[in-house]
């Protein structure tokens, strides 16, 4: 269930009704056994690294149940891009390191899920930009991904991130942006790039980071998530 702290009540839309759509799907999937919602790790054919960062999604969740009032599973679902088990995934986080290739079935299987109210996280993990930009572009062949200013929601949930994106990582020492692909309105797909939000998710000992930087990390990680649910 969705946390009873952090996602305020809003008017019912059209919007809401194709994210209840998402969870109706899942309801015999989740409910059957009282099970809690999980978050979803995207797999994708093409030889890049979807499973790069194991530990980033389990603390995520455990940091949102902590600080937005959430009842994730720690135990995220793996997802196949073509599955039709997408639309358990309310949330779909995506990483890697390299070539990300998408059939036209499974192009149009992604575009369904994130028209009909699903949410895509890219986190570029090094590597991954030019690729996951022409296989996005296969989703969405009219759309393009635009840097969201500093003022947009999403910096601004939970948390404060009045400069957009924390730096976690140094990668090419560019400053951090955040794309977003905008389907009629909505923010359906947030790319996080030169930043490395999932590396800082890790437990503290697999990359060594700062503690504040990985907070840093998983309190904007918390503002995606609650913004996917309630914008």
């Amino acid at each position: 269930m969705i946390g009873r702290a952090g996602f305020p009540k809003h008017k019912f839309t059209y919007t809401n009704m194709r994210l209840l759509f998402i969870f109706f799907a899942c309801l015999p999937f989740f409910s059957k056994e009282n099970l809690p919602m999980k978050l979803g790790l995207l797999k994708y054919n093409g030889g890049g690294d979807w499973y790069a960062n194991p530990t980033a999604l389990p603390n995520l969740a455990r940091f949102c149940n902590e600080n937005l009032g959430t009842d994730f599973d720690t135990d995220y679902g793996t997802v196949e891009v073509g599955s039709a088990e997408l639309f358990n995934f309310p949330f779909v986080h995506m990483t890697g390191h390299g070539n990300v290739v998408f059939s036209d079935a499974e192009a149009e299987n992604l575009r369904n899920y994130l028209i009909g109210g699903g949410f895509l996280h890219i986190d570029d993990n090094y590597g991954m930009d030019p690729f996951v930009r022409p296989a996005m572009k296969k989703v969405f062949p009219e759309l393009e991904f635009i840097e969201l200013p500093f003022q947009h929601p999403v910096y601004h949930q939970k948390f404060e991130f009045k400069n957009g994106l924390p730096k976690v990582h140094k990668h090419d020492d560019k400053t951090p942006q955040g794309f977003g692909l905008i389907w009629e309105g909505r923010l359906v797909c947030f790319y996080s790039y030169e930043s490395d939000l999932g590396d800082g998710w890790e437990d503290p000992e697999v990359h060594k980071d700062p503690a504040e930087k990985r907070r840093q990390a998983l309190m904007m990680g918390a503002n995606l998530v609650q913004f996917a649910f309630q914008q």
